[in-house]
Formats: C-alpha cells, sequence, structure tokens
C-alpha cells in the first residue's frame, strides 16, 4: 500500500516542478530583453557596437544615466527629455481614463438601460474594431485641424478615446452581474447613477486596473 501511495505523490510532485520550471522559462523569456537592455545601458557606445554584449553591469552606468538626464543627450529636437516624459504621461493617462470613462458609461448603457436600436448600437461600437488607426490617421487628422486642435493635448488625446474592445469587456462584465441586484438597488430607493457609483463601481475595480493597464501602454 506504502508503493502505491507513493506512486501518485511522486507524479504530482513531478508534474507541479515541470511546471514551476516551465514558468520560470517564460519568465526568463519575457525578462531577459528587458535585462539585456538595461545591461547595455552601463557600457560605453563602443562597447555596444562590439558583438557581443557583456552579460553583466558595466562601469559606465553613472556616467551614461547621467548624460542622458541632464547632459548632451537630455534633448531631442530642442525638447528636454523631461518634458518629453511629461508629454507621454499626461497623454497616455488622458487616453486611458477617457477610454475607460466612455467604454464603462456605454456598456452601463447597453445592459442596463432598455432603449430602442439598443443592440443595433452596440454592433456599430463592435465594427469600429475592423477599423484599423492606419485608416483613420487622414480623416482624423483633417478633423483636428477643422477644430483647431493641432498642436495640443486633445488633439492627440480626444480622437484615441473611443474603444470598442473596452466597452465590449465592461460589456461581458456587466452582463454577469445578477439582476436580482439591480432589482434590490431599485427597491432600496437607488437611482441609476447611484446603483452604477455604490454597486457596478467597486464590482468593476479589476476590470477597470486591468483595462487602464492595457490602455496606459497603448495610449
Amino acid at each position: 500500500m506504502a508503493e502505491t501511495s507513493d506512486g501518485p505523490l511522486a507524479a504530482r510532485a513531478s508534474s507541479k516542478a515541470l511546471a514551476h520550471l516551465w514558468m520560470i522559462l517564460g519568465v526568463i523569456v519575457v525578462a531577459f530583453p528587458i535585462y539585456y537592455v538595461v545591461i547595455a545601458s552601463t557600457h560605453s557606445t563602443q562597447t555596444i557596437l562590439r558583438p557581443p554584449l557583456p552579460l553583466l553591469p558595466g562601469a559606465e552606468a553613472y556616467s551614461n544615466y547621467k548624460n542622458a538626464f541632464s547632459g548632451g543627450i537630455s534633448k531631442m529636437g530642442g525638447v528636454s527629455l523631461w518634458r518629453l516624459l511629461g508629454n507621454t504621461t499626461l497623454i497616455a493617462l488622458g487616453i486611458a481614463i477617457g477610454k475607460i470613462a466612455i467604454s464603462m458609461a456605454s456598456a452601463y448603457a447597453i445592459v442596463f438601460f432598455r432603449f430602442p436600436l439598443r443592440m443595433v448600437c452596440f454592433w456599430v461600437i463592435f465594427i469600429t474594431l475592423m477599423l484599423p488607426i492606419e485608416v483613420r490617421i487622414q480623416p482624423t487628422y483633417k478633423v483636428m485641424v477643422d477644430l483647431g486642435l493641432i498642436d495640443t493635448y486633445p488633439g492627440l488625446i480626444l480622437p484615441l478615446i473611443a474603444s470598442a474592445t473596452a466597452t465590449l469587456l465592461f460589456r461581458q462584465f456587466f452582463m454577469t452581474i445578477p439582476h436580482e441586484l439591480l432589482e434590490a438597488a431599485r427597491v432600496d430607493g437607488a437611482g441609476p447613477w447611484r446603483f452604477f457609483k455604490d454597486i457596478l463601481w467597486p464590482l468593476s475595480l479589476t476590470n477597470v486596473a486591468a483595462i487602464f493597464v492595457i490602455q496606459f501602454i497603448y495610449g
């Protein structure tokens, strides 16, 4: 009996070890390019251009980073590095927050409100997934010119805050909310805004966090 019981335990242990090994290898594969870039930033230009690049940190880290943030290469096209980072952060935040706000509102309306052509509106939103950004570049630029938004933050943020993907994800999550929860909120006298603020928003925080990360990187 001892031999037969040890067999399944050993098999489970080996399969668990194999699964952990695959996960560790996956992390190494994903993280290695990032590690490679960090290591490259600690070497001189001559070392980087002369393969193979060392896999251990070099002695040029302090001077390279000092030069990047406050020295000769701290400006690109006459714009400081800090201004570039600030612009990127502001635009990415604006796009991510705007996408979440509009997508949640549209998904909330489609799932919890009954109005004519409700599903038609959803499919019109969903079909826009088939229009890549390359198709919309020139029309979008023309609209921004007509609105006088060229060389402004709204001109970079507003064209990108509509998201069919985020709307679909929020709609799928909202459809899992039990209808009894909505009825209980109505019995307690909660209107649409209170139901969204006090019940739906706290339940959606995990989805909001995941979509925020995706849309921030996209932005």
